[in-house]
């Protein structure tokens, strides 16, 4: 599909403390809703900025276990209504029954992989051990934190997205992709890897937002080696990385972090 529009002009009232008032114009950060159809079946309905749609419904059903990372890319159509977008999927014949198993029957607010889920069970599922493994040093990150502002066109303009990115071995940024929401920039970047070719090849993903768990699950579910997040984990994403062998950098700013499960520590 043509790329939407991302942003938009709004106009607002300036305030400062002295009482002044003045009229300005600031972009907006573009957010619509996005129905999800795997198979013909309707699936999920994510708010997620309009862009690269295609690559966040690959990612997307990576990360819902729909789709395994030894399938083929899958086919996708993206149509814009009034309403929103609608994007039309087809899963291999053999992924069916997860399909089923999983059919969500309500709106979630953006990718997060909890919003229709019936029981404590299926919240908390058992993580595959990761099995890549970053070659990357402690100055690539550092690197990569500094490049990160140049990769984010659309936060520039509007201060309201998220970004994700991978990022090579010697702290370079390949690729990035912006969404109001962090789990759908990270939906989008796996989508778009998927969808590329492109592996991890000892670097690691860097996102613009805390470490949640479920970040971390699709991490995971996507063999990432390294994850490097600019705000704090939780502690249930802490522990659910540290079970599947994932390390992780939190709290990165360009002039400390924080590791967890660092190669050699």
């Amino acid at each position: 599909m043509a790329k939407q529009i991302e942003t938009e002009a709004a106009g607002f009232l300036r305030l400062t403390p002295d009482g002044g008032q003045a009229p300005i114009e600031r972009m907006l950060a573009q957010e619509v809703p996005v129905a999800i159809e795997y198979n013909g079946i309707g699936y999920a309905v994510l708010m997620a900025t309009p862009d690269h749609v295609e690559d966040l419904v690959q990612g997307f059903a990576l990360a819902e276990r729909l789709a395994m990372p030894g399938d083929p890319v899958l086919s996708i159509d993206v149509h814009v209504t009034q309403q929103g977008l609608v994007a039309r999927a087809t899963l291999p014949p053999e992924r069916a029954g997860a399909l089923l198993d999983r059919v969500r029957h309500r709106a979630s607010d953006s990718s997060c992989g909890i919003c229709g889920i019936e029981n404590l069970e299926q919240a908390i599922r058992d993580l595959p051990p990761v099995t890549a493994r970053s070659t990357a040093d402690q100055q690539a990150i550092f690197r990569a934190l500094d490049a990160l502002a140049t990769h984010q066109p659309m936060n520039a303009a509007t201060g309201a997205v998220h970004a994700a990115a991978l990022v090579d071995a010697d702290g370079a940024i390949r690729l990035a992709r912006e969404d109001v929401g962090r789990h759908n920039a990270f939906d989008k970047l796996i989508g778009a890897m998927r969808r590329q070719g492109l592996g991890w090849d000892g670097g690691f993903a860097l996102l613009s937002s805390r470490c949640s768990y479920e970040l971390v699950e699709k991490a995971v579910l996507a063999d990432c080696p390294l994850l490097v997040t600019i705000s704090a984990p939780t502690q249930l994403a802490a522990d659910r990385a540290a079970q599947a062998g994932l390390p992780i950098v939190v709290l990165a700013r360009r002039d400390a972090a924080l590791a967890q499960g660092w190669p050699g520590a």
